[in-house]
């Protein structure tokens, strides 16, 4: 058996990791992206407004990393479109915030039937490292199908800690900008953040990273979207990669 490759500097002196999962951990973000484009372009129909929810810029400066409500009134306020906010029952539509993420949640739970989502092999290298390396890691989203996700990708042995959208809402713990998810992670891994890092691909979750005082910033540029890595480094990242092999030592047996 191959020996554990070595973490790069950056990781060295960190006795924790917490991962954003989605976009990060797994390749679930198109997934995400397509359902929101189902329920926001409906909902720009019935409102009369020509152009459609992009799910590559629109997905990465309003939705990405914020929970279902909050992303949905991220982007319908960035159209003009003041709907009223509903309640959190309220059956998928078009006609208030939380229909809109009703429908959103509908189109994705229909998509992730249909094939659920593959983890990124750089991910899978690097939490085997630091589980050779005996740092131990937690994973963190704004969805409540992040566990239920990271189990059928098998990863979910591989954390000692999992904060999804249900923890979130069993905690009352606010969305992303604010370090809240981060910062109960790091605590169920009795880890102070001042001696954990954050991995989030997220601008607003590299905001929350910072916020909540991580020694280290990881922000994970999969997008390929012009601007995005700068966004990132401006939000607080304090390395960017779009490969999280980067974190490993060049060279390094696999």
């Amino acid at each position: 058996m191959s020996a554990a490759p070595p973490l790069a500097a950056c990781l060295r002196p960190v006795r924790a990791v917490v991962f954003d999962t989605d976009g990060v951990l797994l390749d679930s973000a198109g997934l995400h992206a397509a359902a929101w484009q189902q329920a926001f372009d409906a909902c720009l129909t019935a409102a009369g407004e020509a152009r459609p929810f992009d799910p590559v810029a629109d997905y990465l400066r309003h939705v990405d990393g914020r929970s279902r409500l909050d992303g949905a009134a991220a982007f319908l306020a960035s159209r003009g479109l003041a709907l009223p906010p509903g309640a959190r029952d309220d059956p998928p539509g078009t006609g208030t915030v939380a229909a809109v993420a009703a429908r959103k949640e509908q189109a994705f739970t229909a998509l992730l039937r249909e094939g659920g989502a593959a983890p990124w092999p750089d991910s899978v290298r690097l939490l085997h490292a630091l589980r050779a390396a005996g740092v131990p890691c937690a994973a963190v989203s704004a969805s409540r199908h992040a566990t239920e996700l990271l189990s059928g990708a098998g990863l979910l042995g591989l954390f000692a800690v999992v904060v999804d959208g249900r923890v979130a809402a069993r905690l009352g713990l606010s969305g992303k900008p604010d370090p809240a998810l981060f910062i109960e992670a790091a605590r169920r891994l009795a880890v102070p953040p001042r001696e954990a890092a954050v991995v989030e691909d997220a601008e607003v979750g590299v905001e929350a990273g910072r916020r909540g005082g991580f020694a280290l910033v990881v922000g994970v540029d999969r997008s390929g979207a012009p601007g995005h890595a700068a966004a990132l480094r401006r939000r607080g990242a304090d390395v960017v990669v779009d490969d999280l092999g980067d974190l490993l030592v060049p060279g390094a047996a696999p």
